[in-house]
């Protein structure tokens, strides 16, 4: 299959080429495409190197695949005209992701949406990824009303900028700030622009995607917190369903849930935390517990690797669902 990643050359696109080839995905070519200042240099994959080719050139390739993750901008410019030469986008910017024409996928929630008429389909926020698939199981089963969500979130999200300007504060180092203060031995309240309602567009991104992909009759209201850690958010989650539950089975839905693992035994201090989601794909789930305060309430914390399952693998799982569906057939099968 030709499968083009386009931002091959960012700290997702790169996750992205080793997604491809720890999955074992049929790349039978690959097309890297970045700005035109990398246009040229070669990039590593699966033993080969292929040049880095411009957006131009890549759609004139006509691949089967596209795997985008260069910002909104370009995703807004460039995903429509690989669709008009038959490419299959998958794109993990926010260009696509509220068009009331384009699906927004969690493969192990509403994959099964997918047709062969989608040829631009968005991949979520990485926070509301990890959100979501621990919602699904509970939603199904108790019916959320309303969701409250407090995020730790690591530098990562904001892309090499911020993580140089954290290892620049700990070696003692002036540099480029990513970010309006500090961020080492900081929290910043901060996670995108803000919005004239008060909120980041972080927090209105959790919002409304997750009410797209799971219910648009759930309330969900969001802080978004960037902290000094070098990769995973976690996620402190308050969920009032209409109906009570049982905790027992609370955790035996997460544990049965595709892509959860439950890290759930105060006794062994056993709970999810970023470092034990780095490199992973898994969301972690735990630290469940009734809210004491309110009736049918239930507290969790959500860990994930943000560049994994929240940016490069759910992207790729996007791809794999569109082949076992048969909607996407590689170039030597077609």
């Amino acid at each position: 299959m030709k499968v083009a990643v386009v931002g091959a050359t960012g700290m997702v696109g790169n996750i992205m080429l080793e997604v491809l080839k720890e999955r074992n995905f049929p790349v039978t070519e690959l097309i890297p495409v970045a700005s035109e200042r990398s246009v040229g240099k070669l990039i590593s994959y699966n033993g080969s190197e292929y040049p880095v080719v411009g957006l131009e050139t890549a759609v004139s390739m006509q691949p089967d695949l596209a795997l985008f993750s260069a910002g909104g901008d370009t995703s807004l410019e460039w995903a429509p005209k690989f669709a008009a030469v038959g490419t299959t986008v998958v794109d993990n910017s926010s260009a696509w992701r509220m068009h009331p024409d384009h699906k927004l996928i969690v493969p192990e929630i509403n994959g099964d949406l997918l047709t062969s008429e989608d040829k631009i389909i968005a991949n979520p926020n990485c926070s509301t990824i990890q959100l979501v698939l621990a919602l699904k199981p509970l939603h199904e089963k108790y019916s959320a009303k309303r969701v409250v969500i407090s995020t730790y979130q690591s530098i990562s999200g904001s892309g090499v900028s911020a993580t140089r300007q954290m290892e620049n504060e700990r070696n003692g180092v002036e540099g480029d700030m990513a970010y309006p203060y500090p961020i080492d031995k900081n929290c910043l309240p901060h996670c995108d622009v803000f919005m004239e309602n008060g909120y980041t567009k972080e927090e209105m991104k959790l919002t409304k995607e997750s009410k797209k992909i799971l219910d648009p009759n759930i309330n969900v209201t969001a802080t978004a917190v960037r902290v000094p850690v070098s990769g995973g958010h976690s996620e402190a989650v308050n969920v009032e369903f209409e109906n009570d539950f049982d905790l027992a089975t609370v955790r035996s839905l997460l544990h049965n849930q595709e892509g959860i693992t439950l890290k759930d035994d105060p006794t062994t201090n056993t709970y999810p935390m970023p470092m034990y989601a780095h490199g992973k794909d898994d969301v972690f789930v735990g630290r469940i517990r009734r809210d004491e305060s309110q009736a049918n309430t239930l507290n969790m914390w959500v860990v994930s690797d943000n560049l994994r399952k929240g940016a490069a693998t759910n992207t790729v799982q996007i791809a794999e669902v569109l082949i076992k569906k048969g909607i996407l057939k590689s170039t030597l099968t077609a």
